[in-house]
């Protein structure tokens, strides 16, 4: 070890105070983390001469045998050279660039008489391809636009000039329906390159350079007074407006731009590019990153700008940005936009990445579903601080009418889901008229010293429907009464009695919670589901109570009378109603005589 930091402190002299790169080796002689800095020497000094708050910054330096660096020019070499270097080497410490799902693309075919199609599959020997597109009904709504337009053929049979003159083919139903001009029969052969040119300008984004040109187009033929020519000119000219106006902004304040959206998810980060060209966008992608330290978002941003203006082939010197990442290409300007059509194209750009974040945790849940669970209960225990992963959650709700057949009601979720086996229902016992907290502490007392006789483990989390009041009530139970520590939690509500945020705490402390948030959604679902399970009970109970109180007690009338009665009547009420006779007639004169003179006294009473 003392030869090793011998090394080390050996090389620190050395290095330069220029603008590079360095690269970190382990003891295998592995490239194990690139960087870049201004500064050479203070930045690689900064590892090695202060404590470290990142566990994962100590492991790195720790593994740390060798250190080599490159003296550039400035920091936009810098940048561009570290790029290179973690693609190639992917060491084991940086961020690593994770393969998002495919968007489709567009693809001209380099055939005498090319096809125009959506692809995923990329094989630059057979096609020119545009994209890829981030919205998939753009795509289909390019293509619809141009089979609309121009007749090109949409057939994947091999045409040239040799298979036209020996006329091996015959036109299909789509050259009678008129969505194909009949190339393989010759027709059509001296506008269709024409065509293409047209669908290749509309497919970059140059809509309104050919809604010009066609509109110059049917000005000539209205003036020769070709007027069916010129009203199908008119008819193309809609169809391209019909186009613009649906799906695909325009707009004059930006005319070719890149706009980015940034968003992240523990240690995932998620970066869409929007690539606008003359007002309308025409290329979209999102890349994942996946962080292996505490790199900073304005770095990370800025990596991800470079790798998508690279995949996109994007020259665009106008840059909108969420925020002002680290600079890597000092030609560019580089801008939050904020308010006005630009704002509107950030926004997009946002919904984006957010759209593709849900989207690729949506799928991850699907294949592990368990995981979901523990992200969404990581996300709890790190907004309240607990000690533990709350994998099972306990939550109780009391139900009563003025103190009347009170009862109570615990959920129980593990692991995010709730475990209705698990689920318990508590009559009150020890409680005169409606006390709530009373009829709190003595559920919960209940409820854990059968779990303390059982010797069973104990809930790492418990929730209170309700506020302060319910919570000092459990915490009397669970602490004072039982000896217990189990972290305590309240809901409280808004005015209009739907959840608002999570109480925490002695005093406790309110804990926010956006409304689109997973946390927020399983403590909204589990607020709904403990209520609906202690009223469902306390109804059941209190049904069963009117009826015992007026057919149970009557002398005569067992399990299978009191079904008598019910089925013919429909009701206690009913049956009360009903005459001497109608009760004679079914149970019996002598015993439906004294079950109606019996059920008469009770409901007058």
């Amino acid at each position: 070890m003392k030869g090793k930091d011998e090394h080390i402190a050996l090389l620190l002299k050395r290095i330069p105070d220029s603008p590079g790169v360095y690269q970190y080796f382990d003891k295998d002689g592995q490239i194990i983390y690139v960087g870049k800095a201004k500064n050479l020497h203070r930045r690689v000094n900064s590892y090695f001469n202060k404590d470290h708050q990142s566990s994962k910054t100590r492991q790195l330096v720790a593994h740390i045998a060798d250190i080599r660096y490159v003296v550039v020019e400035n920091e936009q070499d810098a940048f561009l050279l570290e790029n290179n270097l973690i693609k190639e080497y992917q060491p084991r410490y940086n961020i690593l660039l994770k393969d998002g799902k495919s968007y489709p693309s567009i693809c001209i075919t380099r055939e005498p008489y090319p096809r125009i199609f959506k692809t995923r599959t990329i094989n630059k020997k057979t096609g020119e391809y545009y994209g890829p597109y981030s919205f998939g009904y753009t795509v289909e709504m390019v293509l619809e636009l141009i089979h609309k337009l121009y007749p090109i053929r949409t057939c994947n049979i091999p045409i040239s000039p040799d298979s036209i003159e020996k006329k091996k083919m015959r036109v299909c139903l789509k050259y009678h329906l008129k969505n194909c001009c009949g190339i393989c029969e010759g027709k059509g052969v001296e506008h269709y390159q024409e065509w293409i040119d047209q669908a290749r300008k509309l497919i970059k984004g140059d809509a309104h350079e050919i809604g010009k040109q066609l509109e110059e187009e049917m000005s000539v033929k209205a003036a020769e007074m070709k007027y069916e020519e010129a009203a199908e000119i008119k008819r193309k000219i809609e169809l391209l407006e019909q186009f613009r106006s649906k799906t695909i902004i325009t707009n004059s304040s930006a005319k070719d731009v890149d706009v980015f959206g940034y968003d992240e998810q523990d240690d995932r980060v998620y970066i869409s590019m929007l690539h606008v060209h003359n007002g309308s966008i025409v290329q979209g992608q999102t890349i994942e990153y996946r962080r292996k330290m505490e790199e900073e978002k304005e770095e990370v941003l800025a990596l991800g700008m470079m790798e998508l203006r690279h995949q996109l082939e994007s020259n665009t010197k106008d840059v909108i940005v969420p925020f002002i990442p680290d600079v890597f290409d000092d030609s560019l300007h580089v801008y939050i936009a904020l308010s006005g059509d630009k704002k509107k194209l950030l926004d997009l750009a946002m919904q984006n990445v957010r759209q593709y974040k849900l989207d690729r945790l949506k799928q991850e849940d699907k294949l592990n579903p368990e995981q979901r669970g523990v992200r969404i209960l990581t996300e709890l225990q790190q907004m309240m601080d607990l000690p533990t992963l709350p994998r099972w959650i306990d939550c109780f709700d009391n139900s009563n009418i003025q103190g009347t057949n009170a009862v109570a009601g615990c959920v129980v979720y593990r692991m995010a889901k709730p475990s209705k086996s698990d689920y318990k229902k508590f009559d009150i016992k020890t409680v005169e008229g409606a006390d709530d907290y009373a009829s709190m502490r003595e559920v919960v007392r209940r409820r854990y010293q059968h779990l303390i006789d059982e010797g069973g483990q104990m809930p790492d989390l418990i929730i209170a429907d309700g506020g302060l009041g319910q919570m000092h009530a459990i915490r009397e139970a669970v602490e004072d009464q039982l000896g217990l520590n189990i972290p305590i939690a309240g809901l409280k509500k808004n005015d209009k009695h739907r959840t608002q945020t999570l109480l925490y705490g002695f005093p406790p402390k309110e804990i926010s919670m956006p409304v689109t948030s997973e946390v927020f959604r399983l403590l909204t679902n589990i607020q709904d589901e403990v209520h609906r399970f202690a009223i469902t009970f306390h109804k059941a109970k209190r049904s069963k109570a009117q009826i015992h109180s007026q057919l149970d007690d009557i002398q005569g009338v067992g399990e299978a009378t009191k079904h008598k009665i019910l089925t013919h009547f429909g009701s206690v009420k009913r049956a009360g109603m009903a005459s001497k006779e109608e009760m004679k007639e079914l149970l019996g004169k002598s015993r439906g005589s004294a079950i109606y003179e019996q059920l008469q006294a009770k409901i007058t009473r």
